[in-house]
């Protein structure tokens, strides 16, 4: 039986759209059962009806705090069943509790090399710091923020000429778009897992995230 995804998101939804094509063409082994934002403005929840993709508006100003917002955002995803839960361009830290319910099928897409770069920002702060390579990581969230074990990266070189907003549009093209879908394919099939604090990949434990050259070819 194919996976059932619930995707969250607050702005344009571009993994969201990357997600769903490799659903729909069969790329991943899954169906988006339901698309969830904390913002009703978020560009990606039109495109989601637009595919016929159920859509959901939790507004955390509708909530007094992280743990009461979590709660509600859980109630909503339950009602779905979800196999795996996918962060995609979702700005909310999340509380312990909602982490731990969805341990091992919650995952997240980073746009820095973990552990470089936590946080926002990201490609300003490579920039800054005159980091001659960026990219992106897909992780299980655990507790920890944008700490949790790395599944894969991608990498691309940084030009002297790059700007934040050239660099951000870089890595979404050649890296994020294409190692999402992937690792949820890997997920949903049942060939990556979280392992006693370690990602196992096709039965065995990495030692570092995989790169692009484990991308399928469905996927480069």
């Amino acid at each position: 039986m194919s996976a059932a995804i619930a995707v969250l998101i607050s702005g344009r939804g571009r993994n969201l759209q990357a997600i769903a094509r490799a659903c729909a063409d069969g790329r991943v082994d899954g169906r988006i059962v339901v698309v969830v934002s904390n913002r009703v403005e978020a560009d990606g929840l039109r495109y989601a009806r637009q595919q016929g993709i159920e859509t959901t508006v939790l507004s955390h100003r509708d909530y007094p705090d992280r743990e009461s917002y979590d709660r509600a955002l859980m109630a909503v995803l339950d009602r779905h069943a979800p196999d795996v839960v996918a962060l995609a361009g979702f700005m909310r830290i999340l509380t312990p509790p909602f982490v731990a319910h969805y341990r091992g099928r919650l995952l997240n897409i980073h746009p820095s090399l973990l552990p470089r770069h936590p946080g926002l920002d990201t490609h300003r702060r490579a920039l800054v710091a005159g980091d001659v390579e960026h990219g992106a990581t897909v992780h299980f969230v655990t507790e920890q923020l944008d700490g949790g074990p790395a599944i894969i990266q991608g990498k691309l070189n940084v030009h002297a000429q790059d700007t934040e907003a050239t660099l951000a549009e870089r890595v979404m093209n050649e890296i994020e778009l294409k190692i999402y879908p992937q690792a949820l394919a890997w997920l949903a099939r049942g060939d990556v897992a979280l392992d006693d604090g370690a990602v196992r990949f096709r039965g065995r434990h990495l030692d570092a995230p995989l790169g692009l050259d484990a991308l399928e070819a469905a996927f480069r």
